[in-house]
């Protein structure tokens, strides 16, 4: 399934995340447990980041294709200059080995990690990559 690069956002650091709005495939996603912090590894599904297409696999028919070029990219800029976009996602997941992906009903207004992982509606977790 193909996923309206609207629907998502890229967060650049040292462990990138991809949020997904809408995804067709969030019921297959497993319930994100990780009120201390810790994001578990989700079982089953890998990612693999390149710059024009970030495809997301799980088992059996479940995955997703986001047209990653023409997707949303914030952070990664420690010196107050804009991200390079893309490219530079995708280097981070290379970097971590993966990403998370969180599966939620709406993209948030703005980024608070500890509400997000313990919103108890949000899916997902730590996908390895495929190379």
């Amino acid at each position: 399934m193909l996923l309206d690069p609207e629907n998502t956002l890229f967060v650049r650091g040292a462990t990138p995340v991809l949020l997904l709005a809408d995804a067709p495939v969030h019921d297959a996603l497993p319930l994100l447990t990780a009120s201390d912090g810790a994001v578990p590894l989700c079982e089953g599904w890998s990612i693999v980041p390149r710059l024009t297409l970030c495809v997301v696999d799980g088992p059996g028919d479940h995955g997703l294709v986001v047209p990653a070029l023409a997707a949303p990219v914030v952070g990664g800029a420690v010196d107050g200059t804009a991200s390079d976009g893309m490219g530079d996602w995708c280097a981070d997941a290379e970097q971590a080995g993966g990403a998370v992906v969180l599966s939620l009903d709406h993209l948030p207004e703005a980024l608070d990690w500890s509400a997000l992982l313990s919103s108890g509606t949000a899916r997902g977790g730590f996908m390895s990559a495929l190379a």
